[in-house]
């Protein structure tokens, strides 16, 4: 096969074990950035040229989109779809999985277990937003944050308005999700490639930190998830559409719930926490799964 890798860095972790695997099974692999892409948008014969390049004769498409880059990123891969190039993950799942509002909704529509959520556009509707969410203390979020950057934990409700009315002040979106206190400032990330949860790690947040992502000095350690944790992790990769992701749930005493659905999730901590070759796992599914036009969103036909 030839598979196109959209990756900004061909020297991040796992752009790198994914070219491994990939070459190492006899495969023709290219590291392509999204972002040197241009596209000719015709019914007829769409191309994607990358530099002087036209790329063609592509098998698969894995895309390693930044959050940063979703729109023209999700708009190159929607190009690889329309010329026939099976794709991981579509273009419209990942950018269900980056809309956190959108995400959400998908999610509780398949009845998967949530922290409660509120969402509001008014400074008018604070305290009745906070009372939605059961009180302080509460998690304050940015919708276009990533890896924990724009999540903040107001303790009192003084607080909460403070800082909810700070980012209404700058036309900011953001969620107010209730504290899940158990967690113990812990998550699990769920690894589901398909219809299966084939690794978990658990990441636990550094001293005195409510978030547990590994870039603010978080610790991963391997953990034997639970049934119930694996069904809700793949249903909401399901959810989503992605074939692809990382499903971060909290252990809460109603059972576990889902704080985020991942498109595009590093392996590098989880190949580590568990000793697992995840990387080939995803290239062993590529060759399994792989057809071309094999797409939910049509492109250029159908």
């Amino acid at each position: 096969m030839k598979i196109a890798i959209l990756s900004r860095n061909r020297h991040l972790y796992s752009t790198r074990r994914l070219v491994e695997e990939g070459v190492n099974r006899g495969h023709e692999v290219k590291v392509i950035d999204c972002l040197h892409c241009s596209m000719n948008i015709t019914s007829a014969n769409p191309q994607i040229h990358y530099h002087e390049e036209v790329l063609e004769g592509f098998d698969v498409a894995i895309p390693r989109i930044g959050a940063s880059v979703t729109f023209y990123g999700t708009a190159v891969l929607r190009q690889f779809e329309m010329m026939g190039v099976f794709p991981v993950n579509e273009s419209v799942a990942i950018s269900r999985s980056r809309d956190k509002l959108r995400s959400l909704q998908l999610l509780a529509r398949k009845g998967v277990g949530m922290p409660v959520t509120g969402f509001a556009n008014k400074p008018d509707n604070v305290p009745e937003l906070l009372k939605m969410v059961g009180g302080a203390p509460v998690v304050i979020k940015l919708l276009q944050g990533t890896q924990g950057i724009g999540v903040v934990l107001a303790e009192t409700r003084k607080a909460a308005e403070s800082v909810i009315e700070a980012f209404m002040g700058l036309k900011a979106d953001i969620l107010v999700q209730e504290f899940i206190k158990e967690a113990g400032g812990a998550d699990i990330r769920c690894f589901v490639i398909g219809d299966k949860v084939i690794a978990a790690m658990k990441r636990q947040g550094a001293e005195g930190e409510f978030r547990s992502n590994l870039h603010r000095g978080g610790s991963a350690s391997l953990v034997r998830i639970t049934p119930a944790e694996r069904k809700t992790a793949i249903t909401a990769a399901k959810a989503m559409g992605l074939n692809v992701a990382g499903v971060d749930l909290l252990r809460s005493s109603r059972g576990p719930l889902v704080m985020e659905v991942n498109s595009s999730p590093g392996l590098e901590g989880i190949e580590n926490a568990t000793g697992k070759n995840v990387a080939g796992m995803i290239v062993d599914w590529i060759e399994k799964n792989q057809k071309p036009w094999k797409t939910r969103t049509k492109g250029g036909r159908g």
